[in-house]
């Protein structure tokens, strides 16, 4: 299974090259905000929420754990979007601001207008999986 995934070869079909490639994204934080469900006029309803990774490291010279040196944390945020009906629908119910969840998915590139009709580009994290860590005792995958 792995194989195909590290193959150098491309298969061909006609003169269309196909390769095997992957968008992959794994995330483990807290969410923001309390999930909104949104239905653009002719497509399935999405869930969208915001969820926070943070990155910490010592600054300084000391590599001893009890050494000296400030602790610094940076806070990366990331709008997650759920398309899947079942998963949708989860989410939206149980997903609560502050819950420890982890998120699979693909990222995703996009624009959109705002409501000024500017231009903006987005950067969004398709949910494919949501493990619940916490929020209730509740240890669900879906």
């Amino acid at each position: 299974v792995l194989r195909q995934f590290v193959r150098h070869e491309s298969d061909t079909v006609g003169s269309l090259v196909l390769e095997r490639s992957m968008n992959r994204v794994q995330l483990l934080g807290r969410v923001g905000q309390d999930p909104i469900m949104r239905q653009v006029e002719g497509r399935n309803p999405v869930t969208i929420f915001s969820l926070a990774t943070n990155e910490m490291w010592r600054t300084g010279d000391s590599e001893v754990p009890q050494g000296g040196g400030d602790i610094s944390q940076k806070t990366t945020w990331h709008r997650i979007s759920v398309f899947r009906p079942g998963l949708r629908d989860v989410t939206y119910q149980y997903v609560k601001k502050g819950s420890r969840i982890f998120v699979e998915g693909k990222i995703d590139y996009g624009e959109y207008t705002d409501k000024n009709n500017v231009r903006r580009q987005a950067t969004t994290i398709i949910a494919d999986n949501v493990i619940f860590l916490s929020d209730g005792g509740m240890k669900e995958k879906v």
